[in-house]
């Protein structure tokens, strides 16, 4: 066998394991494990060498393993079925399917997670750590973008804290219609789980990560779910807070372990997007998208 059909061959069977197998017909196509060149011997150990080097390869093996967590369809705790078990009927005649049927949810409810603009580090207390001139411009374009996408805005909340209140001021200057803003304490940013795997620039204490923790997980279980059964249209809200919070709804939505909420990053400005469905699904449409600042404009603050 030639050298170039030697390597033909190889690059054909071996696949990850080419350079050793490469080498090692190279040192039998020389002699160099006792036959001459040209020996059928020769020939049938340089099969067996490539045969070697296959992973022994079966259909299971190639397959991603599932971690055995099924998806909790009940996660929010509103799910129609877990609600009727164990309700009483009201009369002899009640048909259950029919009373489970009118509390189904059925629009979809889109959650848009705005991070706050860039802000002022110096500041030193939360008044003072206002949008710097850039922040400002970054909400600008993010309304801009809201706007752009067309959709009908149902209401915009914001945290209370100055940075997440002034992104969301600017915000809604842009957006069609009359928005109501609601400003809330929840959703301040804070510590909302001891991070896994831990860092070494970022260290509160326990206390804190209990008292916002507990904050938090609040703020995710009020605004975070699917729609009540009366909601008829699919709704389109609007939450501008910090990347904390929002990294830790997005692994709290998914089922996700939340240890793992930063181990994402989101630039200043951008745009996360939730779906939630009737049937209590959850899909994560945009994470941190910036995409529609100019590259120069992007800060992570």
């Amino acid at each position: 066998m030639s050298y170039r059909k030697t390597f033909k061959l190889i690059c054909g069977f071996a696949g990850g394991s080419a350079v050793l197998v490469f080498a090692a017909a190279s040192a039998d196509s020389r002699g160099y494990f006792g036959e001459r060149r040209g020996d059928a011997a020769s020939r049938w150990s340089r099969f067996t060498v490539l045969q070697a080097a296959q992973p022994a390869w079966t259909p299971a093996s190639h397959t991603p393993a599932p971690t055995g967590h099924s998806w909790d369809f009940n996660w929010d705790k509103r799910d129609p079925s877990a609600l009727s078990n164990g309700k009483k009927k009201e009369t002899a005649t009640e048909d259950p399917s029919s009373e489970q049927d009118n509390g189904k949810p059925k629009a979809t409810r889109n959650i848009l997670l705005i991070r706050h603009s860039q802000y002022n580090l110096s500041g030193a207390s939360d008044k003072e750590r206002i949008l710097t001139p850039l922040g400002r411009e970054q909400a600008e374009f993010t309304g801009k973008r809201l706007a752009a996408l067309g959709l009908k805005y149902d209401v915009l909340i914001h945290s209370s804290m100055a940075r997440a209140t002034e992104t969301a001021h600017i915000i809604s200057k842009h957006l069609p219609g009359r928005v109501e803003l609601l400003s809330c304490d929840l959703l301040r940013e804070g510590a909302p789980i001891e991070p896994v795997p831990p860092v070494t620039h970022w260290k509160p204490d326990a206390v804190q990560y209990h008292e916002d923790g507990a904050r938090i997980e609040a703020a995710f279980r009020r605004y975070i779910h699917r729609a009540d059964p009366k909601q008829k249209e699919d709704s389109y809200e609007i939450i501008v807070c910090h990347a904390n919070v929002i990294r830790y709804f997005v692994c709290r939505a998914l089922q996700f372990p939340p240890e793992g909420w930063l181990r994402m990053g989101l630039n200043n400005g951008s745009i996360t997007w939730l779906t939630i469905r009737p049937s209590g699904r959850v899909a994560l449409r945009t994470l941190g998208d910036a995409g529609f600042m100019p590259p120069d404009k992007l800060t992570r603050t």
